[in-house]
């Protein structure tokens, strides 16, 4: 039988006892679900280059990254990927295995309040070029075919390396 209070309600729980938020209480501190492709495009000479896109909009604005944004409510986390590449670099993908989940925190940009600080979950996919144009779209300020071990000249974090290492050791073993 659980704790109540006088009243009969269930006691709070420890993390209500430690003064963190409930969730009900502020659904606004909630973490983001996110999604992010790893696309490869084969070069003219068969090398792979990994496509990334320069963030037109906070958070991170002016970084490069993988194409990706929000997931939308009901919508599948593979629909979510295909629409987010699309409209950042104009290409249709189908969406493979997942890579990695990636939990982000992004400090609040200039002039927003502590309590702006991004909390995001983040499902890095692999995914495979259908069709399209490469171009960049929505809030993507620019788009690029990088090769892998060029990405540090890209400024991209450390979790975008690592995320397009694995999905490069993933599709290789893939094709086998």
């Amino acid at each position: 039988m659980s704790a109540r209070t006088p009243g009969g309600r269930p006691a709070p729980g420890p993390r209500a006892a430690r003064g963190r938020a409930s969730v009900r209480a502020d659904p606004a501190r909630v973490p983001v679900v996110g999604v992010g492709a790893v696309v490869f495009v084969r070069a003219p000479r068969g090398a792979l280059r990994v496509c990334l896109v320069r963030r037109g909009r906070p958070p991170n604005a002016g970084r490069w990254s993988l194409p990706g944004g929000h997931l939308e409510h009901g919508e599948h986390l593979e629909a979510a990927v295909a629409r987010e590449v699309e409209e950042e670099t104009g290409l249709s993908v189908r969406v493979g295995p997942l890579v990695e989940v990636v939990e982000l925190f992004v400090p609040p940009e200039p002039g927003q309040a502590r309590a702006a600080t991004g909390h995001y979950v983040v499902l890095d996919y692999l995914c495979e070029v259908l069709g399209g144009e490469l171009r960049a779209g929505d809030d993507a300020a620019e788009v690029a075919l990088v090769a892998p071990r060029a990405l540090g000249g890209y400024g991209v974090s450390e979790a975008v390396a690592r995320v397009v290492g694995r999905a490069l050791a993933l599709a290789r073993a893939r094709r086998g």
